[in-house]
């Protein structure tokens, strides 16, 4: 498999483009689960080569369960990305972490319904260990940066990805403090869930952007959001900027690397050759 980018980079809400990327080409990928979101910008950020995807697609057109979570995944599998680097919005469920805050979880707890979150199925299974769901080597790259450029960062932390697109309900706001979470967002645990099936090493970086609706200042508002966005995109930016080369170039000794390694437990012989084909991006080393 050839390697077109060593890293992948997902921007969400507000960060729909990678400055400072010298960029070399588009490339839209078809995928056995359909297309992702937008075609995959490929380019050089010093001097790393560097796969970027909008979330939501250019002009935010899907919704966070309209996304077609393994395409975009899968789309970095064949691009030959090892990492992803992803941003996104999220609400605050502590008093402490303010609006343009920084916060790099390293936890979850699902509370979707409707999404697909697996590449396995179809006559083949596999369980893939996902104690630690974010790759603790790359998430404090991205922290050490960002304290580097002066944000005000909290490292480590839940965050309870919701359904949506509506934001929740103060019963369910406050249901999640009681649950000790520290942020509250959309998306990204299915990425998170998808890269270790994929054996990705995936960190995020999720922008403070309100009080969910539990805080005394109000229920929040789109407007509201994308105001904290503008003011918080040049950081982002910096960032992830200053965490591509460290990416690029770490020892991945971490458990994302081998994740499949003894997870998938159908015996090879009863995989139908169109799943077995369909996966090789992801099974083909461990199916030969």
């Amino acid at each position: 498999m050839s390697v077109e980018a060593q890293i992948g980079i997902i921007g969400g809400s507000g960060l729909y483009r990678m400055e400072g990327m010298k960029i070399l080409f588009e490339r839209t990928i078809q995928t056995p689960f359909g297309e992702p979101s937008d075609p995959y910008v490929i380019g050089e950020i010093d001097g790393v080569r560097v796969a970027f995807l909008s979330r939501h697609g250019r002009g935010h057109r899907l919704t966070p369960t309209e996304l077609n979570y393994r395409a975009n995944i899968f789309g970095f599998k064949v691009l030959g990305a090892h990492t992803i680097l992803s941003a996104s919005a999220v609400g605050s469920m502590k008093e402490d972490y303010h609006p343009t805050d920084i916060v790099f979880p390293h936890q979850f707890i699902d509370r979707t319904r409707h999404r697909a979150d697996t590449f396995f199925g179809n006559g083949i299974v596999a369980h893939v260990a996902f104690a630690d769901p974010i790759c603790a080597g790359a998430s404090f790259l991205m922290s050490g940066a960002a304290r580097e450029h002066g944000a005000r960062v909290h490292e480590g932390g839940v965050y309870v990805c919701i359904e949506g697109p509506q934001f929740s309900t103060r019963a369910e706001s406050n249901l999640f403090r009681s649950w000790n979470v520290d942020v509250i967002g959309m998306t990204n645990l299915q990425e998170a869930k998808l890269a270790r099936e994929a054996e990705i090493c995936y960190a995020t970086m999720a922008l403070v952007t309100d009080y969910d609706c539990w805080h005394e200042s109000g229920d929040v508002s789109v407007e509201q959001i994308l105001g904290f966005l503008r003011a918080n995109a040049g950081m982002a930016q910096k960032i992830l900027r200053s965490s591509i080369v460290p990416a690029a170039t770490r020892k991945r000794d971490c458990i994302c690397a081998t994740a499949l390694q003894y997870a998938i437990i159908t015996d090879p012989a009863q995989i139908p050759p169109r799943i077995k084909g369909d996966l090789a991006p992801i099974v083909g080393k461990y199916l030969r």
